[in-house]
């Protein structure tokens, strides 16, 4: 899982957000520059992973990498501000596909620096800390020298305790940032509904336990106490039987896995090997067959685009739910 390395699970600390914001309604330009052109809340400063910048106006050419971050970008009408992206999970979702069709692909996995240039961009928005690997070139610093300002989503460095808070503060920034400040508050305002509209339907409901099988196979790579992904098997009536992992993925004990005893397991769905190779793996492995989950084979499945800091969250609590305790969530 190249671009999940140990600097993108190693926390960092979340410093304070600067917070205010005014916006274009829905139908002026995606880049914001009506807004600017009435200097509407600009200049604006936001920290943003231990960089500071002060942004005049909103970016024009933008490159992403990491599909979750690319999915914000469109979510929130920003297609005609991105110039290039790169390093998909999965398929956009369908709502996205069309405009997402219509942003040059630069490359498959991680661009080169020069590839990155070429597209003549004023900002770059990664998804994973190694979106900025300043060894493959790609550092902040380095985009900084050439004039180029960088994002990297905060789930990448942030502390906190309630992730879907952070969520919430990565919308409204990069809202901000663009100038686009109404159609993040909207966001916002709607996932709020639709988590609390989950949590009612699981409020008298017992937790199950959970194991997330991400991949590995001496070791299981698995969630962590850490992230959004913790968050979501929470909200979705769960409880991570790795929750004490204090990171946001890591490897565990498939020894650990049997003495925890997990009810349910929620497979990640990315790469080459597929959903039902990974259900064999763990299905003829018979170190595990007392493990009630397999016993049962109560099998949950979840894109990885889903179980990361991105717009697919707030339906992805409600599509786990509905796998971890269908008869609460067919009402």
């Amino acid at each position: 899982m190249s671009r999940r390395t140990p600097a993108l699970i190693a926390a960092a600390v979340l410093l304070p957000l600067a917070l205010t914001a005014c916006s274009t309604p829905e139908g002026d330009e995606p880049t914001g520059n009506k807004a600017a052109a009435k200097s509407d809340g600009f200049p604006y400063t936001v920290t943003n992973c231990g960089v500071t910048t002060t942004y005049k106006a909103p970016p024009k050419r933008v490159v992403t990498m990491n599909q979750h971050v690319t999915e914000i970008m469109l979510e929130l009408g920003l297609t005609k501000s991105l110039v290039g992206t790169a390093y998909l999970d999965d398929k956009v979702l369908p709502k996205y596909a069309k405009d997402y069709a219509s942003v040059p692909v630069i490359a498959k996995e991680y661009p080169s620096y020069e590839q990155v240039l070429a597209t003549n961009p004023d900002f770059v928005y990664g998804g994973y800390s190694s979106a900025f690997t300043a060894g493959d070139g790609r550092g902040r610093e380095a985009f900084k020298k050439a004039g180029i300002e960088t994002r990297l989503n905060t789930e990448s460095c942030a502390e906190a305790d309630t992730p879907m808070e952070t969520l919430y503060e990565e919308i409204r920034e990069v809202g901000r940032t663009f100038g686009v400040t109404d159609r993040a508050e909207a966001w916002i305002k709607q996932a709020k509904a639709d988590n609390a509209a989950t949590a009612e339907k699981l409020k008298d409901l017992k937790a199950l336990p959970v194991f997330v099988y991400d991949s590995g196979d001496k070791t299981a790579f698995t969630a962590g106490g850490k992230g959004i992904g913790n968050e979501l098997i929470t909200r979705a009536g769960g409880t991570n039987i790795f929750a004490d992992l204090d990171k946001s993925f890591g490897d565990a004990s498939w020894e650990n896995v049997v003495a925890r005893k997990p009810e349910a397991i929620v497979i990640y769905d990315y790469g080459a090997t597929t959903v039902a190779q990974k259900k064999k793996r763990l299905l003829d492995d018979p170190a595990l067959a007392d493990v009630p989950a397999i016993k049962n084979k109560r099998f949950a499945v979840m894109p990885l685009s889903d179980a990361v800091l991105g717009v697919r969250v707030p339906a992805a609590v409600e599509k786990l739910a509905a796998q971890l305790h269908p008869a609460a969530t067919t009402s």
